[in-house]
């Protein structure tokens, strides 16, 4: 899971690099577990952009990922494969259960063909076992974590991510987020042993304008430089800053400024991230 640098033959290949996809054993899905992803171009049923700066992109199925692993309690599972899965960062395993069934899973880092896994209290803790907070000892990294039993896995699916359980307190197992937020959580909701596969995505470089476009990014057109008419920071004579706060399109701070309007929750954070 190294990062790949290339030879400065063209300016945009100077600064490009990818990973080196070593872990990965094959390079086609288990085409069952896949399905069409409908692309909108940020628009809603009245064809009106609600999204900005989504279109294009390249073509792409889902993989149908289980984020559940409760109804599959006790019953072991083999890895049959690891791939990558072009909607999202971390890496993806497959594994063949015992009674003959096949399912994706968010692949944990070290995870290797021929490791045998298992959900439920009954499992060990291992990389890749799922089981309820109440099961995992304290100090346990831990990912895929559901919000509301049985809900399926919620929180720290991206790579390299993980939570770390700290304590229990009063049936809630305490976490400690990516983010440094500390959150309770039932302690029957279930989560995954371990920390996210491929760890190095976030020293990829996109290197160039059109790698953002094969991912469906299109770009973003600087405040600044519109009309008046079009964004609060725009007009006046030459270059300017903005002549105010930052804001978007529509008005509202941005920056720092607070929008968390969940009054509901708040009680389940315990410390709020760090800045």
């Amino acid at each position: 899971m190294a990062v790949k640098r290339y030879k400065p033959i063209t300016p945009s290949r100077r600064f490009y690099t990818t990973s080196t996809f070593e872990e990965l054993t094959t390079d086609k899905p288990y085409r069952p577990l896949t399905k069409s992803k409908k692309r909108t171009g940020g628009r809603n049923n009245k064809g009106r952009v609600t999204s900005r700066w989504i279109g294009g992109g390249h073509k792409k199925r889902y993989r149908e990922i289980d984020f559940v692993r409760r109804d599959k309690e006790n019953i072991p599972a083999k890895v049959s494969s690891v791939e990558y899965d072009p909607n999202r960062s971390a890496r993806i395993a497959l594994l063949s259960y015992v009674d003959g069934e096949k399912r994706y899973i968010l692949a944990p880092l070290g995870l290797t063909v021929g490791t045998v896994l298992q959900s439920g209290e009954s499992a060990e803790i291992r990389p890749g076992n799922a089981m309820p907070l109440k099961n995992v000892p304290p100090g346990t990294l831990v990912h895929n974590i559901e919000l509301k039993i049985g809900a399926g896995g919620q929180m720290v699916r991206s790579a390299g991510s993980s939570a770390q359980l700290i304590s229990r307190d009063s049936s809630y197992a305490l976490l400690r987020m990516p983010s440094g937020e500390i959150r309770k959580v039932r302690e029957e909701c279930y989560a995954t042993i371990g920390q996210l596969s491929n760890p190095t995505h976030e020293n990829i470089k996109i290197g160039k304008a059109g790698r953002s476009r094969w991912l469906g990014k299109n770009p973003r057109v600087r405040g600044t430089v519109m009309n008046p008419v079009d964004h609060p920071h725009g007009g006046g004579e030459g270059k300017t800053k903005g002549g105010r706060h930052p804001v978007t399109p529509w008005g509202i701070p941005t920056k720092g400024y607070k929008t968390r309007r969940n009054k509901r929750t708040s009680r389940f954070i315990v410390e709020r991230k760090k800045k």
